[in-house]
């Protein structure tokens, strides 16, 4: 579920598919550099990986009572991840399309939410931003 390798849609996909699973959806959540991004070339990210372990198997739980014919796999990155690649892939397999979407979207609002990674935010121009699970700023300054 933590990993500090790359991301692998495949195997998401192999982890989650069974034939009587009709529908299959997949999240990337990619770090990127938009225009309101201030040139970011990585994000770092670190977490209590118990605990963050512990919430993100609470939150299949959750998706898994919800759609119990539904199939999750779910891998975030720790470390540093360069613009463009996957920091977080989720794959839901159901019989039918609108439970795959529906757990899909679920469990990447539910870890956006609640899963306790934080994330430095590396610049451009060698300034870094440090921001909490909730997507707060909480510290500017030089790396």
């Amino acid at each position: 579920m933590l990993s500090k390798d790359p991301i692998s849609p495949a195997a998401l996909l192999a982890e989650v598919a069974a034939p009587e699973l009709g529908g299959t959806c997949l999240f990337l959540g990619t770090v990127r550099d938009g225009p309101e991004d201030s040139g970011i070339t990585g994000i770092e990210y670190s977490a209590y990986e118990a605990m963050a372990m512990a919430e993100v198997q609470w939150i299949l739980g959750e998706a898994r009572r919800r759609w119990p014919a539904t199939r999750i796999a779910v891998r975030h990155r720790l470390g540093l991840v360069a613009t463009e690649e996957a920091s977080i892939g989720i794959a839901a397999a159901a019989p039918h399309r609108d439970e795959a979407f529906a757990a899909c979207r679920y469990v990447i609002e539910q870890v956006k939410q609640r899963l306790p990674v934080w994330k430095k935010e590396l610049r451009a121009d060698g300034s870094v931003l440090w921001v909490d699970p909730q997507g707060r700023p909480a510290v500017v300054g030089p790396a």
